[in-house]
């Protein structure tokens, strides 16, 4: 007997169904391998104190491409180079935007800030402002006397017979004043740092380490409510402070009316009633503006302070490396003066000791997440859609099949016939990222790069440095504080001796 002609073609249709289902479940790419979790909180449990050790223990048991569970939320750890070039290069578009995290929506102004803002037209806008006024060559170059000038300060302070000095605290002033003059076109402290300016460190770290927390209610939102760990308490309260402070830096930069700063073409764009771009309603709002700055003193200020100050801690403990920086800077810059940035491409060894701090203490161990607009597959794996992706730049930069001898301070390694000669830091080479990679990269890369370099330069050629308290460079304390940036557990306390002719410490 003949079936019907709809019969026949409704079973062929649910026949073809169900081969289609059963045939791509069997195909399809398994998900990463990872450790079992907890009952509701998923992995949040095992991260530990320091999540980049952690994760890099379990890339070694579970492969450089793992995946955990925060709650109800999938995470994926990247921590090969290879494996982070297939997401931060092959597949960057999908990874463009952030995940949702209270720390954005309470600190960094619902999200309309840089670091945080939704990959668009809009994050865009804003990146090419910053590019336009600050970051860009041509910007850089007009900002180079600032960068100078905040340098010499800083240095002409250290010469002073004054017995230890935090060098981080002291680099954190400097970069401070150095970033501020350039985007609201004054300093906010005073050269010696004072109250304020400790004030504002121990605000910028404190927001470090909240953001590097994983905060429960982000991936149990039946926990969001509660606040189990008080962060979001600790967030309000910070974001008021901070609200304050650029509060009255936006309210004296209107009193003085006049300037070539960021912030003050930021003013006049409210002003005119400006959108941030194209096709967008709505012009620019003070809101918008404090976000920027928020991002710009937080982010653009400790990392490069931190940096420094790992790199002058790996060069007390390493005095062959100190002497072989000296003498290069000797040699290229003389006795009778500071190092200028036009010195700067030719000082290749104390660019090693650069690329080599980046590598073994990155700014930000583990990348700021980004989050799958779509399902994909990566090193044979399924990621998706709405996974988190976390980078260990840490766990890369270490990592014994890339680096010969990973654990050990060599910056002979990027010199010419070293192992990673031709390696940069600016997001092509994946072995070395302290920057990110991809379209999130550090919009203020070449300002940090320049600052680092400039800073730790100067530092280098104008002082020799004692230990404080009489610490030895071999019982000297290199553990890590982890947040989301790298900070010293213990701050770094040394007594600069001046070893440069009287004549390059006169600052007028």
């Amino acid at each position: 007997m003949e079936l019907p002609l709809p019969l026949l073609l409704g079973s062929l249709a649910v026949a073809v169904g169900v081969w289609h289902l059963v045939f791509r479940r069997a195909n399809k790419l398994p998900l990463p391998p990872g450790p079992r979790g907890w009952p509701v909180l998923g992995n949040l449990p095992q991260v530990g104190a320091k999540p980049h050790h952690t994760m890099c223990a379990l890339a070694r048991q579970y492969g450089p491409l793992f995946r955990l569970r925060f709650g109800s939320a999938e995470v994926v750890v990247a921590a090969s180079a290879q494996v982070a070039a297939q997401f931060l290069r092959t597949h960057d578009a999908n990874f463009s935007s952030r995940p949702p995290n209270s720390g954005a929506e309470h600190v960094a102004y619902n999200y309309q800030d840089l670091v945080f803002a939704p990959y668009g037209s809009r994050w865009r806008a804003l990146r090419k402002l910053c590019a336009l006024h600050l970051f860009s060559g041509k910007a850089l170059d007009e900002l180079r006397s600032v960068r100078e000038g905040e340098l010499a300060l800083l240095v002409k302070e250290l010469a002073r017979p004054s017995g230890a000095v935090a060098l981080g605290q002291a680099a954190n002033v400097c970069a401070t004043n150095t970033l501020a003059r350039a985007t609201v076109g004054r300093r906010v402290f005073a050269v010696d740092g004072g109250e304020g300016a400790r004030e504002f460190k121990e605000m910028v770290v404190e927001l470090m380490q909240l953001a590097g927390v994983f905060n429960v209610g982000d991936f149990v939102p039946l926990l969001r409510p509660l606040d189990p760990q008080g962060v979001v308490r600790r967030m309000k309260r910070l974001h008021r402070r901070y609200d304050n402070m650029m509060n009255e830096i936006i309210r004296d930069r209107k009193a003085a009316k006049e300037g070539k700063d960021l912030l003050s073409v930021l003013l006049a764009r409210m002003q005119e009633q400006q959108p941030l771009s194209e096709g967008e309603d709505g012009s620019i709002t003070e809101t918008d503006i404090k976000a920027l700055l928020l991002n710009l003193f937080t982010a653009g200020t400790d990392t490069t302070s931190s940096t420094v100050e790992w790199a002058l801690a790996e060069l007390v403990r390493h005095p062959d490396v100190l002497n072989k920086a000296q003498q290069e800077l000797d040699a290229v810059v003389g006795r009778d003066r500071l190092v200028s940035e036009s010195d700067l491409p030719r000082l290749a060894y104390l660019m090693a000791v650069i690329k080599e701090t980046f590598r073994l203490h990155p700014s930000t161990p583990l990348s700021l997440p980004r989050v799958a607009a779509e399902e994909c597959d990566v090193a044979g794996f399924r990621i998706p859609r709405g996974t988190t992706l976390l980078v260990n730049v840490w766990a890369i930069a270490r990592d014994p099949v890339a680096w010969p001898e990973p654990l050990e301070f060599r910056p002979a390694r990027f010199l010419p016939g070293g192992s990673h000669a031709g390696v940069d830091v600016k997001g092509s080479d994946f072995e070395l990222i302290p920057f990110g990679a991809g379209r999130r990269i550090c919009a203020g890369l070449s300002w940090g790069l320049r600052m680092v370099t400039l800073m730790t330069a100067t530092l280098v050629h104008a002082f020799d440095w004692d230990l404080a308290h009489g610490m030895t460079p071999d019982k000297l304390d290199m553990e890590e504080a982890y947040g989301l940036t790298l900070q010293r557990a213990v701050p770094l306390v040394v007594r600069p001796l001046p070893r440069l002719l009287p004549s390059a410490y006169a600052v007028e």
